[in-house]
């Protein structure tokens, strides 16, 4: 393992990263949920997606993308949709009860780990591990550099999200998600159709 390989691979990601979608629902994740099971849910999708990027990552590039930006597109929307509802439907006690009830059957790192599943497929980042991996002929140390860098990323939003609550009320951060969440539809859709 080349130390050198893993330290370039480190900074290239964290950079791609960090605008991601995935950090921003991340964030929102962290939010509403306990940050350390937030991060053990989105912690297990991303390293399961190095696993899939650096193995198997040539097979990416035979995949339909405009199928994979579709699913994506559909995601979205479909969770803007989710976020509206909740920002309407706001219930900060209710919202108490579900969260310590999803901390307790491990909901909220099954559902992380959803998220960041299905919304990396066909991300930049997982095109990006895959060519490093390719180019540099160093599986382990494009992986290692790769998880340390969206592990450092999940931290950093997810910490931003449980600060941001101070000042910003749950309502609003969903109604902003829910504007994200569908221009990220919307990319994802164009993308889908070119």
């Amino acid at each position: 393992m080349n130390p050198v390989v893993a330290v370039i691979t480190f900074g290239i990601l964290l950079l791609a990263e960090l605008p991601d979608k995935s950090m921003f629902a991340s964030l929102v994740l962290g939010t509403r949920f306990s940050p350390r099971w937030v991060f053990l849910g989105v912690a297990a999708a991303f390293a399961v997606h190095v696993v899939i990027a650096v193995s198997v990552g040539s097979l990416l590039a035979l995949a339909p993308r405009h199928f994979v930006r579709l699913a994506v597109a559909l995601l979205f929307f479909a969770g803007a949709a989710l976020m509206l509802f909740a920002a309407g439907s706001h219930d900060e006690s209710q919202e108490e009860a579900d969260a310590s009830s999803l901390k307790s059957s491990w909901g909220v790192a099954a559902a992380s780990f959803g998220v960041i599943f299905v919304g990396e497929w066909g991300d930049i980042t997982q095109i990006a591990m895959a060519n490093l991996a390719a180019r540099y002929d160093d599986a382990l140390a494009v992986g290692i550099g790769a998880t340390l860098a969206l592990w450092t990323a999940a931290l950093l939003a997810i910490s931003v999200g449980k600060n941001l609550l101070r000042f910003v009320s749950v309502p609003v951060l969903h109604r902003i998600g829910a504007v994200v969440f569908v221009g990220f539809g919307i990319a994802s859709l164009i993308e889908a159709l070119r």
